[in-house]
């Protein structure tokens, strides 16, 4: 999300002051090694270890406390995010269970590759295979926990000075995640409204379609209302271009699909019924048959 120089997306430390002890800093590197290394099959880091760990991300700025931008970007936010818990299921992954596969999507949520170093926070992320840590107080996505980068960020542009074509740019390039959205919606940069880049050995190059085959998603503009306010959003979509039903599409299908077969199942009962009345007028019971 794009904010003003005063409010940067770009998380860090508290306090400049706090920056770890060159001994602290080389246990808290040697702790994050490992756990990013064993991506949570074990843990094998100590408990001084995760101590120095925990203590530091304490002393990370997780949440600028600064609001969204605009109405339309906090929509567009959550739009993105409830659609794909509500809807959506990861593909199957190859050489790995058949199990329904966990994913964590979020808005505004800082990821951190390091514990002695600068996080950003995008508009959205999609990582496969990590799950949505269970503590209420977390907020951040902790490579050191999670053990891999998301597969997926996306930017919403709200201004011109928030680097979605830039800083940004360089900084997910530079993390190595393999797709990198940014979505123009008020054409501040002149260009396309949506950009879709993707990670080669040459870095970020522009992709020539918006489906992203790790995820079995794409993404499509589309123009509609939700939660009562009309505009141009971007939605996910499958390889054809078919949307992902939000939660309330979901249900308002639902209750078409019981109203069909309430309606069916009482012209039935209605043929039935006259059917019967004929055959009485014949001389048959029809409860005899």
């Amino acid at each position: 999300m794009s904010q003003s120089p005063a409010k940067s997306r770009t998380l860090a430390k508290k306090k400049s002051g706090l920056r770890p002890e060159p001994s602290e800093l080389k246990r808290l590197r040697k702790a994050e090694t490992k756990l990013v290394i064993e991506e949570k099959k074990e843990w094998r880091v100590s408990k001084e270890e995760l101590r120095a760990l925990r203590k530091a991300e304490a002393k990370l700025i997780i949440d600028d406390g600064e609001p969204v931008d605009n109405t339309f970007s906090e929509k567009q936010q959550r739009l993105l995010a409830q659609t794909l818990y509500s809807s959506w299921t990861p593909p199957v992954a190859e050489k790995r269970s058949k199990a329904r596969r966990k994913f964590w999507v979020a808005s505004n949520v800082g990821i951190f590759t390091s514990a002695h170093e600068s996080g950003i926070a995008p508009d959205v992320f999609v990582s496969l295979d990590v799950e949505v840590p269970r503590e209420a107080i977390r907020k951040a996505y902790f490579l050191w926990d999670c053990g891999k980068f998301p597969e997926l960020v996306i930017e919403i542009v709200s201004n011109t000075k928030g680097g979605e074509i830039s800083r940004k740019h360089n900084r997910y390039e530079q993390m190595g995640i393999r797709y990198y959205v940014v979505f123009d919606p008020f054409r501040y940069f002149k260009g396309e409204l949506l950009q879709v880049f993707v990670l080669n050995g040459e870095g970020y190059q522009p992709a020539d379609e918006h489906f992203f085959p790790c995820l079995g998603l794409g993404l499509k503009l589309w123009r509609g209302s939700f939660e009562d306010m009309t505009f141009r959003y971007l939605r996910w979509c499958d390889r054809k271009g078919k949307l992902l039903p939000t939660a309330d599409e979901r249900a308002e299908r639902e209750a078409e699909r019981a109203k069909r077969e309430a309606g069916r199942a009482k012209h039935e009962a209605g043929r039935a019924a006259k059917l019967a009345a004929k055959l009485r007028e014949l001389g048959v019971d029809p409860d005899k048959l």
